[in-house]
């Protein structure tokens, strides 16, 4: 009796894993809408492209696809602070031979565009950093454009701060005199 109630007990608890495997979908996974094949080959054509274009825009191994792919990625990891897969991704990038100057360039970049990426969409993340692998001296748009208006606005603050100054300050000397 013993005997069947161990190996009862045994298939209980294997059946249990069995079940909770074979579930029905979670909310999560129902919510997913299947990726079509046109979509799938419009995003591989997008990738081919951005590979093209790192290619023919830097000079050097930093261009060739190898680098770009993994220099992206060490970037990308480093940005979401997973430093330990970023580390190997980056003795793959070494192995290569790719320039390691080239994603300290990208990273410090990608710091610059830090307040416009939205973490919640990817692609702003991805977009960003392909943006920043071409051209590590990109700047943001909102910074580029926020410093040349203080400084119109620094030399037109101080006119009209000037302009009253010296009237009170002309009142009371000829009140003096």
């Amino acid at each position: 009796m013993r005997r069947f109630a161990a190996a009862g007990l045994a298939l209980l608890i294997g059946s249990g894993g069995a079940f909770a495997q074979s579930g029905s979908p979670t909310p999560q996974d129902q919510g997913k809408a299947p990726t079509s094949a046109a979509d799938a080959n419009k995003d591989n054509q997008r990738k081919a492209d951005e590979f093209v274009e790192a290619a023919q825009a830097i000079n050097g191994p930093a261009g060739n696809p190898e680098c770009v792919w993994l220099g992206r990625r060490v970037v990308r990891l480093m940005w979401r602070d997973d430093l330990d897969t970023a580390f190997r991704h980056l003795d793959l990038y070494d192995r290569f031979g790719c320039p390691g100057g080239h994603v300290q360039a990208t990273f410090r970049c990608l710091t610059r565009f830090g307040g416009q990426i939205d973490p919640k969409v990817a692609e702003t993340l991805d977009s960003r950093i392909h943006v920043c692998w071409i051209n590590p001296g990109a700047q943001p748009q909102a910074a580029a454009a926020a410093n040349p208006p203080p400084a119109t606005a620094g030399s037109a603050a101080p006119a009209p701060a000037a302009s009253p100054s010296p009237a009170p300050s002309a009142a009371p000397s000829p009140q003096a005199k």
